[in-house]
């Protein structure tokens, strides 16, 4: 099967298949998160424009509202503002909705009722009022969407306290970081790549939590560590498996999530390897990559045997045309550049 659509390998498959796990798109992962969700706590619901239709955002949400009906599944008018207040308030009176705004760059008319009041709320009442609003939106390139409909806002939400920012990139962390998220009790941003969807790879059955702020070794390696965050995982690990061929060792981490960012994780990696670059579907300019780059700097300063390298989007809206858009976003060959610039002069 292509990277692209799954991150394990051969023998991983057969071990896999060999304990039931099952091969599903990422869509079908967060469609059967929500439905056993709605299923097994009454006080789930789902909010948002277009959840009922046939396409049902992207076949996320598809035929949930004929299974549980208009009161549970509410198709909305496009009013973002309004009805994140809605959402957080009903979060604040016991209910646990998961409020689904399709894109990401019509967040920020949001970001009061966001950043306000449901991420602040549980610390302004010394916990009295608890806020579990979990909102999934959409972030990442498209085909020609261009500079109003592709946007990557993941990091801007870390800067918020209060709030909980999701970055699944495999089917199996979309559903159990989904069911996480939900049960919470805090306010979470869940973040998914667009081009993520039709991504495959193996997820249980039954119901099951991915816990916050715990990061995977999606490869090890020993000369280079690359942290990639949402779509970038995958590039990160082709870019691993060619850079092989070159002997020139990668280990991937996938944070999944980037609030709580599980940065002893990151660490121990780059004690190992002295080595890091930073891949983000995002901007460099204060993005995640910079956090993560920081944070290391200050924290792990001696375990660096060269500077720290990042890979992410150009600080320039994102363009419309085809041809600008292949050397707008960033991908296997640039992480692989950033490896080989690291790793030139490895001891």
């Amino acid at each position: 099967m292509p990277w692209t659509k799954v991150l394990i390998d051969q023998q991983d498959l057969e071990a896999a298949q060999k304990a039931g796990l099952r091969n599903i798109s990422y869509r079908a992962a967060l469609l059967e998160a929500q439905r056993q969700l709605l299923r097994s706590r009454p006080e789930v619901y789902l909010i948002g424009e277009g959840i009922d239709d046939a396409g049902g955002v992207f076949g996320s949400t598809a035929g949930l509202a004929a299974e549980f009906g208009p009161s549970r599944v509410m198709d909305t008018p496009i009013a973002e503002n309004g009805l994140t207040g809605i959402a957080a308030g009903s979060a604040m009176c016991g209910l646990r909705p998961i409020f689904i705004h399709m894109r990401m760059d019509f967040l920020p008319m949001c970001l009061d009722q966001i950043a306000n009041h449901a991420a602040k709320w549980r610390y302004m009442t010394g916990g009295a009022v608890t806020c579990p609003l979990v909102i999934r939106s959409i972030i990442g390139r498209g085909w020609g969407s261009a500079a109003q409909h592709s946007q990557a806002l993941h990091g801007l939400f870390t800067h918020f306290a209060g709030l909980k920012v999701a970055v699944p990139a495999t089917p199996y962390d979309a559903k159990g970081l989904l069911a996480a998220a939900v049960n919470d009790g805090n306010p979470v941003m869940f973040c998914e790549h667009r081009w993520l969807y039709d991504f495959k790879g193996y997820v249980p059955e039954e119901a099951y939590e991915v816990p916050f702020g715990k990061a995977v070794v999606r490869k090890e390696g020993s000369d280079v560590t690359i942290v990639a965050v949402s779509l970038m995982v995958y590039e990160a690990v082709k870019a691993a498996r060619e850079l092989e061929a070159e002997g020139i060792s990668v280990e991937v981490i996938d944070p999944r999530t980037i609030k709580p960012l599980d940065l002893a994780a990151i660490l121990a990696s780059v004690k190992k390897t002295g080595r890091l670059v930073v891949a983000d579907a995002g901007n460099l300019m204060t993005g995640i990559s910079a956090e993560i780059a920081a944070q290391v700097a200050e924290k792990g300063f001696e375990y660096l045997k060269a500077p720290v390298l990042r890979v992410g989007l150009p600080d320039t809206p994102t363009p419309a045309s085809p041809a600008l858009e292949a050397d707008f976003y960033p991908g296997v060959e640039d992480i692989k550049r950033a490896a080989r610039r690291l790793a030139g002069g490895k001891a």
